[in-house]
């Protein structure tokens, strides 16, 4: 079993920062691309920002130049820094990853979710 813990979300006012952290854990032989998700209530669930192992990075329009997506290969990290945050960021994010396990099967797997309010 595969478990992905996120930390770092929280109440912000508009134009500051946060730095959200993942860290993936368990049966994992090796991860491929892992992402950063979010999702308002009533909203479909929308990609953020993703990084291949091997350090290629994709952004959502919205967030291009002020979030930077990075992540710890050695460590199972992946790390989401958002600057100069709006209220429209306010979301549940969530962390996804493309495991290999024991198994050598790839599965997808998302974390718990954490909550990032910006205010105006």
């Amino acid at each position: 079993q595969v478990q992905l813990a996120e930390s770092g979300g929280g109440f912000v006012q508009a134009g500051g920062s946060l730095r959200l952290s993942c860290a993936a854990s368990g049966s994992i032989l090796s991860i491929g691309t892992m992402a950063w998700y979010r999702q308002n209530s009533g909203k479909e669930r929308e990609l953020v920002a993703g990084i291949t192992s091997g350090g290629t990075t994709d952004y959502a329009d919205a967030v291009k130049g002020r979030f930077a997506i990075s992540r710890d290969n050695a460590k199972n990290t992946v790390h989401l820094q958002m600057n100069s945050l709006k209220p429209e960021d306010t979301a549940a994010y969530y962390c996804n990853a493309e495991v290999r396990d024991r198994y050598y099967k790839w599965r997808t797997y998302w974390g718990q979710g954490t909550q990032v309010s910006v205010a105006s």
